[in-house]
């Protein structure tokens, strides 16, 4: 199913479209401040673990990520020192993932590296999801195909021609980008950029 999602101003009913495949464990491709992402609800283990076989992901050896609405729900599900927070506030919402340590409030499946990423995307549909969902999203970028072009990852249409067969739903919020977030390790002494994508980290 293909949903139209306008960022500005968020359709209540195509909201309720997509919380409803969250909520009963399915899996949705939406638009992000980067590129478009797969994801599903994150404190739902057997649709985590469905995403990590779609895309070939191995918790035990990568991180995971989860996207939040704001800083206020992020010190639920990853642990926050005072000078990570400052650093969190100034970039976010912004295309940052930040590694953080994980709490007992993430099922067992994000802790096998003790680590997760922590993204608040700069985007009304995906945050207005995340709200309604009450959950924060797992959330993994569209992978590329070196026999597609780009705008099987960026545009709407063609991600779910894709896709159709493959995830519960597709949200259609307007041409994507190709430029992934950038990544902050911030379970160290000092922060660190382990992969410079979009945006430029303001210390």
């Amino acid at each position: 199913m293909l949903v139209k999602i306008y960022e500005d101003n968020p359709n209540q009913r195509e909201i309720d479209k997509v919380i409803e495949v969250l909520r009963n464990g399915g899996i949705v491709i939406y638009p992000t401040d980067t590129l478009y992402a797969l994801g599903c609800d994150a404190l739902n283990v057997r649709a985590v673990e469905k995403i990590c076989a779609l895309k070939g992901i191995n918790p035990q050896r990568n991180n995971l990520s989860i996207i939040c609405y704001d800083l206020s729900d992020i010190s639920e599900y990853a642990k926050v020192d005072t000078t990570t927070f400052k650093l969190m506030r100034k970039n976010l919402p912004g295309p940052f993932t930040f590694i953080l340590n994980t709490t007992s409030t993430l099922p067992k499946i994000y802790k096998n590296r003790k680590t997760v990423g922590i993204r608040v995307p700069d985007n009304n549909i995906i945050r207005e999801l995340v709200t309604q969902l009450g959950n924060p999203i797992m959330t993994t970028s569209l992978n590329g195909d070196e026999y597609e072009g780009d705008e099987y990852r960026t545009h709407p249409e063609l991600i779910h021609e894709k896709w159709a067969n493959i995830v519960d739903i597709v949200v259609d919020g307007g041409e994507g980008e190709l430029e992934p977030s950038t990544i902050v390790d911030c379970t160290g002494d000092m922060p660190e950029i382990t992969r410079q994508g979009k945006g430029n980290l303001i210390s």
